[in-house]
């Protein structure tokens, strides 16, 4: 059970700090709300990957770059935004002697929006999950199909099939699975951006992610490597009804192309998309291209429901 905590407002980032617990762990939550005086667009949560917290991922902040932040963006086009530091991660507890992986990411997520809906009235969201946050998504989606208005799945993987990325990480499986963290360093941050296409995303743009994700964590949870080498599938797609959007970089190591159009066949709402990114590789808001990706997103987030269905 969640318990709510009282938030604290932080002007200079224009958002406000939260926190809440699942039993005796702490979760800190981020909120941006939406900045127009009417006509607000719903309330989107976004799900950050294995390796960072979620401020760095979703509220980053780069000098010259014109909404860096995708939490400024689309607070400033009328949605409420929230992101969680999932347990292990950023500012959230990270005490327990366990991997955190994907189902544990999942409960994370029921008691963030537990706390939402309580203090917001907030009931269904707009879901965006990318890499191993995809996958915490979309089981979340399944698990609490009641709670998702809309799901986007961005560098999702689903059996692993055609992933090169994760055949080269299954080499260090026995390593993920002899311990619950894995160190993190500035050289490791750049290789996000190094292994399937150099040259999608900007130095300046590296330096200011890497920076932020270092202030936190010098370590993380090995869970999602793990379930990722050894588990998959995690998620049935059959069992996901909420309007989904499949987001895949044209670089993208991680998600196999022949792998998300099966998953996506298989989705039962009638009402979803596929987009490939051009020139995008792996971290989609880091990319130089990253306006685009906005764009996509947005443009699921604010499509109309259909009237009628057949």
């Amino acid at each position: 059970m969640s318990i709510a905590t009282k938030p604290r407002a932080d002007a200079a980032a224009g958002g406000q700090e939260h926190w809440t617990r699942k039993g005796d762990v702490k979760l800190f939550l981020w909120e941006k709300p939406a900045r127009l005086a009417q006509g607000k667009r719903g309330a989107v949560l976004f799900v950050h990957g294995s390796s960072m917290g979620s401020q760095p991922t979703f509220d980053l902040q780069v000098p010259g770059r014109p909404y860096s932040s995708a939490m400024d963006y689309f607070a400033e086009h009328g949605f409420d935004t929230w992101c969680v530091d999932l347990e292990g991660y950023g500012r959230s507890d990270k005490h327990r002697d366990i991997n955190c992986d994907i189902a544990n990411g999942v409960d994370d997520l029921a008691a963030a929006t537990d706390y939402i809906t309580k203090t917001s009235g907030v009931k269904q969201f707009l879901v965006y999950g990318i890499s191993s946050g995809a996958l915490r998504a979309a089981l979340f989606a399944q698990r609490h199909p009641g709670r998702v208005k809309r799901l986007a799945l961005d560098a999702f993987v689903w059996t692993g099939a055609g992933s090169p990325t994760l055949e080269e990480r299954r080499r260090k499986l026995p390593e993920f699975r002899s311990k619950n963290r894995r160190p993190i360093d500035r050289a490791f941050v750049r290789s996000i951006f190094n292994r399937d296409h150099p040259g999608c995303a900007d130095e300046k743009t590296i330096n200011a992610f890497a920076d932020a994700i270092l202030a936190l964590d010098d370590s993380v949870p090995t869970g999602t490597y793990v379930d990722m080498c050894s588990k998959l599938p995690v998620v049935d797609p059959g069992k996901i009804t909420a309007p989904t959007l499949i987001m895949r970089g044209q670089f993208d190591g991680i998600a196999g192309f022949d792998d998300l159009l099966e998953f996506f066949k298989r989705l039962p709402n009638p009402d979803k998309q596929f987009a490939v990114m051009a020139g995008i590789s792996h971290a989609s808001f880091q990319q130089i291209n990253y306006l685009m990706v906005y764009h996509i997103l947005h443009a699921f987030f604010t499509q109309p429901e259909p009237i009628h269905r057949g």
